[in-house]
């Protein structure tokens, strides 16, 4: 599961978790900092000198097996541990080589991922978070004593049929699970927009899980709203569509068989309308103004930083590799004396370690370069009259996003013949709204000239060591050539060379289409640029940071 915010909740739910462990499971913490020899297990250094043969250790996911595994900080994972963990969770086994070892274990535990992200779309890597059932929102929870369980009511009624239960692994019954319960979990996961089939599977677990804490023998319907809240609402994408609530039109009545004045029942509920509105009913209000916003909860990380880095002397540790030390490379000491350990005996080292140079590790680290983000604004006339005041408040938002990540954001605006660089690259946020509430509005559509001073500033960050991202918001309009005059079909091949430029240069960008009436040379020129092309005719500051936010994330 993944518990998200609530400290003093996430504790609570981390001593019920432990307390529905077996006497004697182990439950492990993972620290932030692990590596690869205290996860997977490796060579004991110390008594593999002492004894003169290699001896291994076990790791911490086969200590956690039987038990559970907490790992803080998950949103941090990089990409590299969150596979490792997602491949003990899909086989429950640890096999690794490492140090001339191969090591085997059971590994088969509750893994309980803490998310302490600041920001929304600061979330655990896809890889993890599609493999563990519960996503769970603690940040609005109050402290509350725990309820006890509901007692079995065998009269209570059920929506399965009468078919035996089936036999678990364990030996205790598993409740018989009725097709059509299958059929509503799925439809209801591709209402909304779930594209994983792990997602009913969790849920059907859940379903029968209910009902044997529940003690009953048949499933309820309670049990599927249960599994429909806990494991479908939170990875909702999409609001579903109106022909996905659409109910079908009941059939005529048919004529009445008696006149004995019976009172008429009316149908049940279809058993998919009850699954999706138990999901939609667990939706946050927030949760649905962001997928109505089309943000969905598909992002993982925070988009404020740089490309990565490797780097020979500074950064986040990434393990070790064979090498000769020198040029900047540093020796790993303790880890050039694992690789050694296992060769000793063979090595006749009579009571001194023989290091060849095969042994040899070096460290190596990851930078993150300094990410800029430069906005190139259409101020042009045909921009300014409708436009340019939600541009402006688009941008103003992109702009304290960028500060509060700590990038260094750039202002490009032109209008009448030229480009000016309004606001070089700063981490003044002061100065960038500044800036911004200055910019005029007016003129001609000098679109080449824009792109070019946009690439060119992308070009001199590059050049830096930073990482550029360029988001154009114009219509795409242009009638200035770069030259200055107000030939159209000069300026629209000027601009089309420009763009392509952008392109041909690799810099990441988003292009978003401000016009109110999007038209076919926005699309053209995104192409051209190879960058992400965002139509928002009718959007608001808000919807236009949300959309370019999106696109930078991805």
């Amino acid at each position: 599961m993944i518990l998200r915010g609530g400290d003093a909740a996430r504790d609570a739910v981390i001593d019920a978790v432990r307390a529905g462990l077996a006497d004697g499971a182990p439950l492990r913490r993972m620290p932030a900092n692990i590596d690869d020899d205290r996860l997977l297990g490796g060579i004991d250094l110390t008594a593999t000198l002492a004894l003169g043969r290699p001896v291994t250790r076990t790791g911490l996911l086969v200590e956690a097996d039987g038990g559970a595994l907490v790992v803080p900080m998950a949103e941090r994972l990089s990409d590299a541990l969150a596979g490792r963990l997602a491949a003990v969770l899909d086989t429950g086994e640890m096999v690794t080589e490492r140090d001339g070892a191969t090591l085997h274990g059971t590994a088969r535990f509750v893994l309980v991922a803490l998310d302490d992200g600041a920001e929304a779309d600061e979330r655990p890597p896809a890889a993890l978070a599609e493999r563990l059932a519960f996503w769970i929102d603690l940040s609005a929870t109050a402290m509350r004593a725990p309820e006890p369980a509901a007692a079995s009511d065998p009269q209570r009624p059920g929506v399965s049929q009468g078919e035996p239960a089936e036999v678990r692994g364990d030996g205790t019954m598993a409740p018989p699970l009725d097709p059509a319960i299958l059929e509503a979990l799925v439809v209801t996961a591709a209402a909304l927009g779930i594209d994983s089939i792990r997602a009913p599977l969790f849920a059907v677990r859940v379903v029968r899980a209910s009902a044997r804490l529940a003690g009953r023998d048949r499933i309820a319907d309670e049990d599927v709203t249960l599994a429909a809240r806990l494991v479908l609402a939170p990875r909702a994408t999409r609001l579903p569509s109106a022909a996905d609530r659409s109910e079908p039109e009941p059939p005529p009545p048919p004529p009445p068989e008696n006149d004995g004045g019976e009172e008429e029942r009316g149908e049940p509920a279809p058993i998919e309308d009850v699954v999706l509105a138990a999901a939609l009913a667990a939706l946050p209000r927030d949760v649905l103004a962001r997928i109505a916003a089309g943000r969905g909860r598909k992002v993982t990380r925070a988009s404020g930083g740089g490309e990565r880095r490797k780097s020979a002397a500074r950064g986040r540790p990434m393990g070790t590799r064979a090498g000769v030390p020198g040029g900047g490379l540093r020796l790993s000491l303790i880890d050039t004396l694992r690789a050694a350990a296992p060769w000793q005996k063979l090595r006749g080292g009579a009571g001194r370690i023989r290091i060849r140079r095969d042994d040899l590790r070096i460290r190596r680290f990851e930078t993150r370069a300094e990410a800029v983000t430069i906005f190139a604004v259409d101020a042009s006339g045909s921009s300014a009259l409708a436009r340019l005041a939600e541009a402006k408040g688009a941008v103003e938002l992109l702009l304290a996003e960028a500060y509060v990540k700590r990038a260094q954001v750039a202002l490009v605006a032109f209008r009448g013949t030229a480009a000016e660089l309004l606001l070089p690259p700063t981490r003044s946020l002061a100065r960038a709204r500044r800036s911004l509430a200055e910019l005029p509005g007016g003129g001609g559509t000098p679109l080449a000239a824009g792109l070019n001073a946009a690439r060119e500033l992308a070009e001199a960050a590059r050049a830096r060591g930073r990482t550029p991202f360029v988001v154009v918001l114009t219509d795409g309009r242009a009638n200035i050539a770069a030259d200055g005059s107000a030939v159209r079909a000069l300026a629209e091949a000027d601009a089309t060379a420009a763009a392509r430029a952008i392109g041909a240069a690799g810099i990441a960008a988003a292009f978003v289409d401000i016009s109110a009436r999007p038209r076919p040379e926005g699309a053209a020129l995104a192409a051209a640029m190879r960058a992400r092309y965002l139509a928002l005719p009718r959007a608001d500051a808000a919807a236009m940071h949300a959309a370019v936010s999106a696109a930078r994330a991805g």
